[in-house]
C-alpha cells in the first residue's frame, strides 16, 4: 500500500478514536417552585395596629400566588411550606425546598418600622447587609428561631440579636445570587410599573430562611404594617391579589428566561 494511503488510513483511525460520543443533556427548566408564607402558628410575625397579623396576610398572598401559577402553568409543581396557620421552623422551610429539588424559592412577609410613615415593598436576597435598616429587617425575621427548641444547635450557635453572628454569616456566598437578584429585580419592577405602588428596591441581608436553600431564593417584604394606610391596603382582598399578581408576573417573566436557555 502506498505511503500516502497508509498515512491517510492512520489519520482516519486516529480521528475516529478521538471522537467522543456526546449525549445531549436535558435542559434545566423551572418546573418546581416552593412558596413560603412567613411565620405562622405561635409566631405571628409583625403585628398590625388594627387589622390582621403578618402571618395571615402572607398566607393569603402565597395561596393566591399559587393559584395563579397552577392556572397558567399546570405542569409546574407548586409546593407550600404551609397552607394553614401552623409554625414551621426556618431551617425546615429551606429543607422542604431542597428535598423537592425546587428551582425557585419565594418567601412572603410583611415589614415594620419605627418610622410609622415608612411604606413600600422590598425584595431581599441572601447577602451582606449594606445598611442598618437591612440588618434590622433580617434580625426581626430571624427572631422566629427563638420560638424553636434547641435553636442554637440547629443554627450553629447563631444568635439573631448578635452582630457577630451576622458578620460570620456575611462570609457565606450563594451560588445562586445572580439568578436571585434577577428575579428580585423583576418583582420590584412589577410592583412599581404594574401595581403603581412604591418600590424600595432590591436589597441584601442575612436571612436564615434563605441561608441553606440550594436554588435561587428571595424574601419579599410586601409592605409595612406599621403604616396605617399600607396596613389597611394589605388587609384587603384587592391588595393581596395585587401583590400576588405582581409576583406572578415576575415569576412568568423569570420562567420564560430560564426555560429559553
Amino acid at each position: 500500500m502506498p505511503r500516502i494511503a497508509l498515512r491517510f488510513l492512520g489519520f482516519l483511525l486516529l480521528s475516529l478514536c478521538m471522537v467522543s460520543v456526546q449525549t445531549k443533556q436535558p435542559e434545566k427548566k423551572l418546573m418546581t417552585v416552593v412558596l413560603d408564607a412567613g411565620h405562622g402558628g405561635k409566631d405571628p410575625g409583625t403585628l398590625g395596629r388594627v387589622h390582621k397579623h403578618e402571618k395571615f396576610i402572607a398566607l393569603s398572598i402565597v395561596l393566591a400566588l399559587g393559584k395563579l401559577i397552577n392556572k397558567e402553568f399546570p405542569n409546574v409543581k407548586v409546593i407550600y411550606t404551609r397552607k394553614t396557620d401552623v409554625f414551621i421552623p426556618l431551617d425546615e422551610r429551606a429543607a422542604i425546598a431542597n428535598r423537592n429539588k425546587a428551582d425557585l424559592f419565594i418567601s412572603v412577609h410583611c415589614n415594620a418600622s419605627k418610622n410609622k410613615s415608612t411604606y413600600g415593598t422590598e425584595t431581599y436576597v441572601m447577602g451582606t447587609h449594606k445598611t442598618e435598616d437591612n440588618l434590622e429587617v433580617a434580625m426581626r425575621e430571624n427572631a422566629s428561631i427563638l420560638q424553636e427548641e434547641d435553636y442554637k444547635k440547629r443554627y450553629q450557635n447563631f444568635d439573631p440579636n448578635s452582630m457577630l453572628s451576622y458578620i460570620r454569616m456575611s462570609n457565606y456566598q450563594s451560588a445562586n445570587q445572580a439568578q436571585s437578584l434577577r428575579f428580585a429585580q423583576k418583582i420590584e419592577s412589577e410592583v412599581k410599573n404594574y401595581a403603581k405602588r412604591t418600590s424600595r428596591g432590591v436589597k441584601q441581608s442575612g436571612f436564615l430562611v434563605l441561608w441553606k436553600t440550594s436554588m435561587p431564593s428571595v424574601l419579599i417584604e410586601t409592605g409595612f404594617l406599621t403604616n396605617s394606610a399600607e396596613e389597611k391596603y394589605l388587609n384587603t382582598i384587592e391588595g393581596q391579589n395585587m401583590m400576588a399578581n405582581c409576583f406572578f408576573r415576575a415569576f412568568k417573566s423569570y420562567k420564560k428566561e430560564v426555560d429559553s436557555k
